[in-house]
């Protein structure tokens, strides 16, 4: 059975590779990380992209990878947060595939992030200043998406089973 591809957007700890995997699983297609593809083929964390070459060099990338990977069929793409700001990199994935918005508070996400320091964009004085001030500049692209599923207080596989219902639905 042919599928369009399903696109998982939102912003960072909104459970977008813990779901992608229940999803996976359940749907029995492969998952492609954008970030796990941008770090394999440069050999290189994205942290350490983004201090050795800054922001827009990793987004030069990431549109790159979300290309190639748009162009394949049959798999469940999660890609990073700040994705959803280059139009191109939504057209091409909404081209094969539909798009999902996973969300959160910016208390849960920080909650979430909190031990993980690999976070370039999270770094400095106050994480949740910082998550509340890109998530009011992401939500106009983050809205954009077919499909919004809160995350709040659910389990990844609750997660996946909505959407896979939601997909149903279509």
């Amino acid at each position: 059975m042919v599928m369009k591809n399903i696109v998982l957007t939102g912003f960072m700890g909104t459970g977008k590779t813990a779901v992608g995997k229940e999803l996976a699983r359940s749907l029995d297609v492969p998952l492609i990380d954008i970030d796990s593809e941008i770090e394999n083929s440069e050999r290189m964390t994205i942290q350490d992209i983004f201090k050795q070459h800054g922001e827009a060099v990793f987004r030069e990338i990431e549109t790159r990878k979300i290309k190639e990977t748009a162009q394949r069929k049959n798999i469940i793409i999660s890609t990073g947060g700040g994705a959803v700001l280059k139009d191109e990199n939504m057209h091409a994935l909404r081209r094969s595939g539909i798009i999902i918005c996973l969300t959160a508070s910016p208390e849960t996400i920080l909650q979430r992030v909190s031990n993980n320091n690999e976070r370039p964009l999270l770094q400095g004085e106050n994480p949740l200043r910082k998550i509340e001030e890109l998530l009011h500049v992401r939500q106009p692209f983050y809205d954009k998406a077919d499909i919004i599923i809160d995350t709040e207080n659910r389990t990844p596989l609750q997660i996946a089973e909505e959407i896979i219902e939601c997909l149903r639905n279509r």
